[in-house]
């Protein structure tokens, strides 16, 4: 924790002390959210004889900005924690839960080209592939460097990174396991948008450290899987149009080949208050019987939560190397006052892969509400519900817990994010 605050501390003297010859924007923003779950039956089935369970996360994250002719600096700091973790009158947070969230630096080189490194938010498009995972208290961050070209309404971004868990003497293996967590990443986006559409193509390719032992903790090479694909929007008449093709190939791990696929489809159509979508997602999935290769897509580090269903059952730190999921979607969002809506959405889920005994595809369905109401500048309440229809086929995929308890899940969360400074701090001299 000393170590962490010493880092923060240097980069804050690092902005005030930094002064080119230009004017200087120093801003800073508050983000400050709770919110109440009740859980019976997120992210996996309700299993018999259990409890129900029910809490509040809260994120306190502050937003810290500067920007000169040729330079910006963002640092964002925050702490997540569940009320009550922490024993009261405890000298410290005994949980750990402070963290720094973002810390990095753009230099403007000329009007076309810069360069962005360290700590950062990697979002594009729909965040299917790259998103910053907003919803969860968190969020999603990579250490990476990124170096971008923009003219006019085209773009081209080369980003990369090489994670490592200490600087070290000897060696580079990389030790720490988690959900797709790379050793190695490179990748190159493009966009080209004209007044109401746009057409993105992105090429990526990570690594991920390989392990063998009866422990699975001796580090033994690197596999690489390898995503592309595009993604478009564009409007006919007054039916908007949005969807995406990737494909993954490579590999899944140290023996096993990948080819797998995602396609997407989403028209909305908007009409006095109503908005109305229809849509259709396939994710490939791999037959639980064997294949001959892993033919599951993973989405990586995209804002998961917002595709199949609120409820979290595919994709949300599970679901990898699974039957995959083809969903169709319908939503409607009703204005229901000048400064609130509310949305109603279906899923209709099913495996995109064979499962095991030659079982029916079909997964179950989910309806999802969520009332958004603006109270005030700066402060917004959403309230939430979802309940999972499961049918029998979805057991064979969660572990084999019962699918005829009630699933359902219901939140509301206070989002209040002000802007608390800004200034102009003038020109300064070298």
């Amino acid at each position: 924790m000393t170590i962490r605050r010493l880092q923060i501390g240097i980069l804050f003297l690092f902005i005030f002390n930094f002064t080119p010859i230009a004017a200087q924007i120093l801003e800073v923003d508050a983000d400050v959210r709770a919110r109440f779950e009740y859980r019976h039956g997120y992210n996996n089935l309700f299993p018999t004889d259990a409890d129900p369970a029910a809490f509040v996360n809260q994120r306190t994250r502050l937003n810290i900005g500067y920007s000169a002719e040729k330079l910006k600096l963002f640092i964002a700091v925050q702490d997540v924690s569940t009320w009550g973790d922490t024993r009261q009158i405890l000298a410290i947070d005994g949980n750990d839960s402070f963290s720094l969230f973002q810390a990095w630096a753009q230099l403007q080189f000329n009007e076309n080209w810069s360069a962005k490194l360290g700590r950062q938010v990697i979002s594009y498009d729909d965040q299917r592939i790259f998103g910053g995972l907003d919803w969860a208290m968190q969020g999603r961050f990579h250490d990476a460097a990124i170096i971008s070209y923009k003219k006019d309404d085209f773009m081209i971004d080369l980003g990369g990174a090489f994670s490592q868990e200490a600087a070290s003497n000897e060696g580079t293996a990389y030790n720490i396991q988690g959900f797709f967590t790379y050793k190695s990443m490179q990748y190159a986006y493009l966009k080209q948008s004209w007044e109401k559409s746009s057409v993105s193509f992105l090429f990526l390719n990570t690594g991920f450290q390989d392990f063998t032992g009866d422990a699975s903790d001796i580090a033994d090479g690197v596999s690489y899987r390898q995503t592309t694909g595009a993604y478009f929007k564009f409007p006919v008449q007054k039916v908007h149009f949005a969807g995406s093709a990737y494909y993954q190939f490579g590999k899944a791990n140290a023996t096993t080949d990948l080819a797998a696929y995602q396609l997407a489809l989403e028209a909305t159509y908007t009409s006095n208050k109503f908005l109305y979508g229809l849509g259709v997602e396939l994710l490939s999935g791999t037959n639980q019987d064997g294949d001959t290769k892993n033919k599951s897509f993973f989405p990586l580090y995209g804002t998961n939560h917002k595709f199949n269903g609120f409820m979290d059952y595919f994709y949300v730190g599970n679901h990898a190397n699974n039957v995959g999921l083809n969903n169709v979607y319908g939503k409607i969002v009703f204005t229901t006052g000048e400064k609130s809506n509310l949305l109603l959405k279906g899923h209709y889920f099913s495996a995109n892969a064979e499962l095991t005994g030659d079982a029916d595809a079909y997964l179950g369905t989910e309806l999802d509400l969520v009332y958004t109401q603006a109270l005030m500048k700066n402060v917004k309440l959403n309230v939430g519900y979802s309940h999972m229809f499961a049918s029998y086929s979805m057991t064979l995929i969660k572990g084999g817990r019962p699918s005829d308890n009630t699933n359902n899940w219901g939140w509301i969360q206070l989002t209040i994010n002000p802007n608390l400074f800004k200034t102009n701090l003038g020109k300064a001299s070298n």
